[in-house]
């Protein structure tokens, strides 16, 4: 928690702010002091919920509210209205960023480097990280207590209610960029850049809408780490053999973590963390779940930050953009095709 948290002011009033970062914010007793949504009945709506006091009429009077610096910006909106919402921010304001940062990789960059030039102290909400299965899975890493990294796994069978967000229909990119982006970002903080990816985005009949709501994705670590994602968004064949899940195997040890939210969004099951020992799996207790205990992570994060309790950002803009990278190597390999079989 900040000692001295700042009042936020909230851009965007969709699904995820009303899920997600406004019960956590509530939770920890961080002061909401404003709202802006383009459309004003959800963002009055969502004000009276949770006792926001301000609704902004536009998006130039919640980010003039800001002006002084004290204030810290939350942008919840797509991705292809992030750079325009930096654009009106003060100078030198502090901004947590919804993922993901921009449509594709250009627009990363564009990002960035007006983040730069504005002097943003700017963090990407990349909230998984501050899960807190893989709070304690980073715990286990950090202490070599599994031995060397040998196999990584996400395994996703689920079945996603993409018409949840209505701003998702007829996107170009949309499984990578905006759900398994947040596999790919935790897996590089756990074990550093891949050298490369190997991936087939597809899509589905029965969701001509959406683009590719089912993905298979491997990192390349080299020889030594075998690292696989394999992501179904569209199993409707009851509860049975519905998972989600990620796996990370060592040379002494073993840990599988469950992200309880995917099974049932937004409602969820309890995340799970369990660790193997001499062929025995146990469980870890864990405080919360990745929906919603983990989005106290990066606003916390972001107002330590700020007001020098915290020494670093813990997803900075700087690095958020290597996870863009490799999210835009995902769909080039995934537009390039597999490799031609040669004639027998």
């Amino acid at each position: 928690m900040p000692s001295r948290p700042r009042p936020i002011i909230i851009i965007g009033a969709g699904a995820i702010v009303r899920t997600s970062h406004l019960p956590a914010y509530r939770r920890l007793g961080l002061p909401v002091a404003g709202l802006f949504d383009v459309r004003i009945d959800t963002a009055v709506d969502l004000a009276k919920r949770f006792g926001v006091p301000t609704v902004h009429k536009t998006l130039t009077d919640a980010c003039h509210a800001g002006k002084g610096g004290a204030v810290v910006f939350d942008v919840a909106v797509p991705g292809d209205q992030v750079l325009a919402v930096l654009r009106c921010l003060p100078e030198g304001a502090a901004v947590l960023i919804q993922k993901p940062m921009g449509d594709d990789l250009p627009a990363a960059r564009q990002i960035l480097e007006l983040c730069r030039e504005r002097q943003l102290i700017a963090a990407m909400n990349f909230q998984l990280r501050f899960s807190p299965n893989v709070l304690a899975l980073r715990d286990l890493l950090e202490r070599r207590l599994l031995g060397e990294i040998v196999d990584i796994e996400v395994r996703l069978q689920v079945r996603q209610p993409w018409e949840t967000w209505a701003f998702m229909r007829g996107l170009p990119r949309l499984e990578v960029l905006y759900h398994s982006i947040h596999y790919l970002d935790t897996i590089r903080m756990l074990i550093g850049e891949p050298r490369g990816v190997y991936c087939r985005a597809v899509g589905h009949p029965k969701l001509p809408d959406y683009a590719d709501p089912r993905s298979s994705i491997i990192l390349d670590y080299g020889d030594s780490i075998r690292c696989s994602l394999t992501l179904n968004h569209t199993h409707v064949f009851g509860e049975k053999y519905r998972t989600s899940m990620l796996k990370i195997e060592g040379t002494s040890s073993a840990a599988l973590l469950s992200m309880g939210v995917n099974l049932d969004y937004p409602h969820g099951l309890p995340d799970t963390l369990e660790v193997a020992h001499e062929g025995q799996w146990s469980p870890v207790a864990l405080r919360g779940s990745w929906f919603t205990e983990a989005f106290e992570g990066p606003m916390s994060n972001l107002q330590r930050f700020v007001t020098g309790e915290d020494a670093a950002l813990l997803s900075p803009v700087d690095d958020a953009i290597r996870t863009m990278a490799v999210v835009e190597a995902c769909y080039i390999s995934s537009a390039g095709g597999g490799t031609p079989i040669p004639e027998p």
